[in-house]
């Protein structure tokens, strides 16, 4: 029997890689898609931790490349879940890049993916709450909301008027009133 509930804790994973020579560009930086996948991977570990099930990957939100990683740098990348749904689960990923002969390390990338739990036939299965705890926990799990009414709405899976929370993020009259 699946617990009724997890904490953020159950679903952290931290993965390491090093950019080695067949992982890299004609500039000798990491490919995005090789980082997507391990992306993809480490996220998709969390996922099935905290759900105790296959996972499928269902959205991947905004990566930027904004600071590419070098041959030969080490990269660590964090996962864990910010909110589980009825079947589905977001997981906020981080990734560090490290020179490490340099002494340098420094934050590189971060996004947040969606994933579904599933059966053996490849069904979506109820997965265990999310019972956040500290107040970088509860942050996420509030934004997580919001962000996934987004993807709905921009999916054309959600009518816009029904999407509560990004609507309340633009009401001008509530945001008048709460000052």
């Amino acid at each position: 029997m699946k617990e009724a509930y997890k904490h953020v804790k159950d679903s952290e994973v931290i993965m390491t890689e090093m950019v080695l020579p067949n992982d890299t560009n004609t500039l000798n930086n990491l490919m995005g898609g090789k980082l997507m996948h391990w992306m993809d991977v480490v996220a998709a570990i969390s996922a099935q931790r905290h759900s105790n099930s296959v996972v499928v990957t269902a959205s991947v939100d905004n990566i930027s490349f904004k600071n590419p990683i070098a041959l030969g740098n080490v990269v660590t990348l964090k996962a864990q879940v910010t909110r589980a749904f009825n079947t589905s689960m977001e997981v906020y990923i981080e990734v560090f890049a490290e020179d490490i002969p340099a002494n340098k390390k420094y934050s590189s990338h971060k996004a947040f993916f969606t994933f579904v739990a599933v059966d053996e036939e490849g069904l979506p299965v109820k997965v265990p709450e999310l019972k956040p705890i500290s107040e970088q926990e509860m942050e996420f799990y509030k934004g997580a909301l919001r962000r996934r009414q987004l993807r709905l709405v921009l999916a054309k899976r959600m009518n816009p008027q029904d999407a509560t929370e990004l609507k309340s993020l633009f009401d001008l009259d509530k945001i008048g009133q709460k000052e």
